[in-house]
């Protein structure tokens, strides 16, 4: 159920960007225990200059590769976002040789109510989720 949205650089072609949400998938599934099926990606492409991530002074070198992941979500415990956050570097490192340097990751919590996943209906409220 959580809706990851990517935020990058243009550049990447669409296999590589299929890979990039494949592996992130991956994480998911694994660190918030989720149905393989409940998955939610979307990706925005940016032109040089229309996207900054520098590295809030801790040293951490970015390049134009980087991977800004926005995760909207029902609450999840500390040690599965410590775990989410350790799987998606490794998974991206291993898909996408895709450093971990260049991944931030942001984590926007909401309820049961604040989900429809169609018909009119949410889902978490109505019980037709748990």
């Amino acid at each position: 159920m959580p809706l990851l949205r990517f935020n990058m650089h243009e550049g990447r072609t669409d296999a590589e960007i299929r890979t990039l949400l494949d592996a992130a998938h991956e994480a998911v599934v694994a660190a918030f225990h989720v149905p393989d099926g409940d998955r939610y990606q979307l990706v925005s492409e940016y032109r040089s200059g229309r996207m900054i991530a520098l590295d809030t002074g801790l040293g951490i070198a970015r390049t134009d590769k980087a991977v800004l992941v926005e995760v909207t979500s029902r609450h999840r415990p500390e040690a599965q976002k410590l775990e989410f956050y350790k799987l998606l570097c490794r998974r991206l490192k291993d898909a996408c040789d895709l450093d971990s340097s260049d991944v931030i990751v942001s984590f926007v919590e909401n309820g049961d109510a604040d989900w429809s996943f169609g018909l009119g209906r949410a889902q978490f409220v109505t019980g037709e989720l748990a």
